[in-house]
């Protein structure tokens, strides 16, 4: 790998994506109307606001970054972009790197967006820091850029790229403990979502939510979601094709 073809490589995705509103405001601006629209659902029960709040900051920019990443790298390969950039002295590791540091800079802004909204206006009550918080919901928005990066392989329109969002999100989304604690799950499925990152990531975010200082369970949680992405990402290179069949 190279880091100046990687960040040149980071620097053209954005200044493509800064000539596209509407994937700005999918990053940006509906996982706060979301946000919003939740604690006014629960309007008259704010603790489970208080409950459900902190693990839909870490689920929230996991899915959005997981579909705008798959539907932009897709574009690129049929677009015949993919193909030229490959057939410069540029590394599937630099591509795949580069596309990685750029929706991870957007993924910053998003979760602290999200996060600030949350604490300071939409008034959810955490005991642990809001640092902690807020590295949660960036490494979930991490995990999705890496997911949404791996399945574009595999994908022959962007059509298809949104049809893996139930294959690879919704089943995470269920056994990820938001809907019920895992621990009460049928054996099975608990052991199921034991092996899924969203899991940890909820998992995480829980542990802000409950405890003041840093807890051996939040660290193991972090790294978890973080190899999750380190190794999604290198299955994405691994599998990132010139063109689509």
């Amino acid at each position: 790998m190279n880091a100046s073809r990687t960040l040149a490589t980071a620097a053209r995705v954005l200044r493509q994506l800064r000539h596209d509103p509407r994937t700005i405001a999918l990053l940006l601006v509906v996982p706060c109307l979301m946000l919003f629209l939740l604690r006014f659902v629960y309007d008259g029960s704010p603790q489970v606001f208080d409950n459900i709040g902190a693990s839909l900051l870490g689920i929230f920019p996991l899915i959005t970054m997981f579909l705008v990443t798959s539907i932009a790298t897709l574009r690129e390969r049929t677009s015949g972009t993919l193909e030229r950039l490959l057939a410069m002295p540029l590394a599937k590791g630099d591509l795949i790197a580069g596309y990685a540091l750029a929706f991870g800079a957007l993924a910053i802004v998003q979760s602290a967006i999200a996060t600030g909204l949350a604490l300071w206006f939409l008034g959810l009550d955490v005991i642990g820091s809001p640092w902690l918080l807020l590295l949660v919901a960036l490494l979930d928005a991490l995990l999705g850029t890496a997911l949404g990066l791996f399945v574009s392989a595999f994908a022959a329109s962007e059509f298809q790229a949104v049809q893996f969002m139930p294959a690879v999100i919704f089943p995470q989304l269920v056994l990820c403990g938001l809907l019920t604690p895992r621990e009460k799950m049928q054996p099975v499925l608990e052991g199921i979502s034991n092996v899924l990152p969203m899991s940890y990531a909820v998992d995480g975010m829980n542990e802000v939510l409950r405890h003041t200082d840093m807890t051996t369970a939040f660290v193991r949680d972090a790294l978890i979601v973080a190899g999750c992405a380190l190794l999604v990402l290198g299955l994405g290179a691994a599998t990132l094709r010139r063109r689509t069949a």
